[in-house]
């Protein structure tokens, strides 16, 4: 995951430190309330576990540039239902980091815009699934409506952040106009995908019984709250 570098730069880039620190300030809050309700266990396993696979979406899945950024399944969704919003976040932060520091160092000073681009349609996704989701239905129970509204929030809300850092670092002339558009075309068609991930991953879930109850995964998963 990255924006393309130089997008934003001067001055202007402060604001993606700013940003960032909220998103990763909100992390650290959700990760205490994990530590607490699951303890320390269950929330760095999960967290480990989301880190690797968010490794794994960046670098192995397939990626393409398109406009002002690069589409990837990045399956946040999928995270978020599966280890809960903190491992989730931190899985999402850790993985971009590792990708930055040791595979894509050009991505390090656009750190700030791709987290935040990454964490706050996370953290809107779950507030989001506390809505549409009844209480005593199970994560493993969701129907394609429910599992696409998801991705669509979270999807959607990349698509918009990338172009508040396209349009704050270059302008509404019509060249970086027409690379949003592209972009944000390009990038909805994840949305096609995501949720039918989502409904394999849940009943692969649902089928392995096995896996409530521990460490592994979110209580949610398996039981309504």
């Amino acid at each position: 995951m990255h924006i393309e570098p130089g997008l934003v730069d001067g001055s202007k880039i402060f604001l993606s430190y700013a940003t960032a620190a909220a998103a990763l300030a909100y992390t650290g809050k959700v990760a205490f309330d994990t530590l607490v309700k699951d303890g320390p266990a269950a929330l760095a396993l999960r967290s480990a576990i989301a880190v690797a696979l968010v490794f794994c979406f960046f670098e192995v899945l397939p990626h393409h540039p398109v406009g002002v950024s690069e589409v990837h399944l990045i399956l946040g969704t999928t995270l978020l239902l599966v280890f809960g919003l903190a491992p989730a976040a931190i899985g999402l932060a850790g993985g971009l980091l590792i990708q930055s520091l040791f595979f894509e160092p050009q991505d390090l000073p656009q750190f700030g815009m791709n987290v935040t681009t990454l964490l706050v349609p996370l953290f809107a996704t779950a507030a989001l699934a506390r809505r549409i989701i009844p209480d005593n239905v199970a994560y493993v129970d969701l129907s394609y409506q429910q599992a696409f509204k998801l991705s669509v929030a979270y999807q959607g809300g990349i698509v918009v952040w990338v172009g508040f850092w396209a349009l704050y670092g270059r302008g509404t002339g019509l060249e970086n106009l027409s690379q949003i558009a592209s972009f944000g075309a390009a990038y909805m068609t994840v949305v096609l995908v995501e949720p039918l991930v989502d409904l394999g991953v849940l009943a692969a879930a649902k089928g392995w019984r096995r896996l409530q109850g521990t460490v592994f995964v979110a209580r949610r998963l398996y039981v309504g709250t």
